[in-house]
Parts: C-alpha cells; structure tokens; sequence
C-alpha cells in the first residue's frame, strides 16, 4: 500500500515537472522583433538616434541644460559631468536632445572638470539639454556597440 501511494506521488511530480518544462517551451509563432533605436545617418559627422517612446521610458532617459556659471570670476558653459562621454583616443562628447525622441552626439571640448560639472573650452550654446541619464546606451545605439 505505501508503494502505491509512493508511486502516485512521483506519477504526480512528474506531470507536474511536465507541464512546467512544456510552459517553458517557445512559441511556434515567430515573434517579430521591434527596434527601440533607429540610427539615422546625417551630413555632419554625427548620426540621430530616434528611441521609440517605450524604449526612453524603459532606458529612463534624462535631460540637463548646458548652462552658464561663474567660474572664477568668468562666465563659462558648464555641462553635468553624467552628460559626457569618452572615446577611445580621448574624445569627448554629449548627446543633445534636437527633438522629442531625438537625440544627436556632439562634440565638447572639456576645460576641467569639477564636482559633479564639466567646465567646457567649447560645445553646444547654453540652454541646450543635453542627456544625463542612459548615455551609454545611446552611445552603444549610436556606434552598434553590442550588436
């Protein structure tokens, strides 16, 4: 009797164990895959990015002006320091928000850096939002990192 009642335990574990491994099995269907990025080529040396609405709010994407400070005793234009990006060969860059979605990478030069801010010798004018949240991941968009 208590092999009988063995055996129905394993028969029902096994049809358990069945019906999980067969949930996790993939569709027959073929899935079609979505872009969240379309990297669209331009004239400048740079491309756009354009993220699908649901790939900039799952990325979090965040915005900053570039502003100007007083850096001793000087107006300068200041970015956040999240903003900016390094090459290989010591480039460095920020991606600007050109339209809703849209973001395009534009070339800084970096005086200094202090705190949380990079004082900048050249870049965008002030008032220009620049990305400070997901710039790697634009930047791997951008350039096909990962691809």
């Amino acid at each position: 009797m208590k092999q009988s009642k063995n055996n129905r335990w394993i028969v029902v574990i096994l049809l358990i164990a069945g019906a999980l491994l067969a949930a996790c099995g993939g569709s027959t269907e073929e899935a079609t895959e979505v872009d969240a990025a379309e990297v669209v080529a331009e004239a400048g040396e740079f491309n756009r990015v354009v993220l699908t609405e649901k790939a900039a709010q799952r990325l979090g994407v965040e915005t900053a002006p570039i502003h100007e400070e007083q850096m001793d005793g000087t107006e300068r234009l200041v970015v956040p320091y999240a903003a900016v990006i390094y090459g290989l060969n010591g480039e460095t860059w920020v991606y600007t928000n050109i339209e809703p979605l849209t973001f395009r990478r534009e070339s800084i030069t970096v005086d200094y850096i202090e705190g949380d801010i990079a004082v900048l010798l050249d870049g965008p004018p002030a008032g220009t939002e620049v990305v400070t949240v997901a710039v790697a991941e634009l930047y791997g968009a951008d350039t096909g990192v990962g691809q």
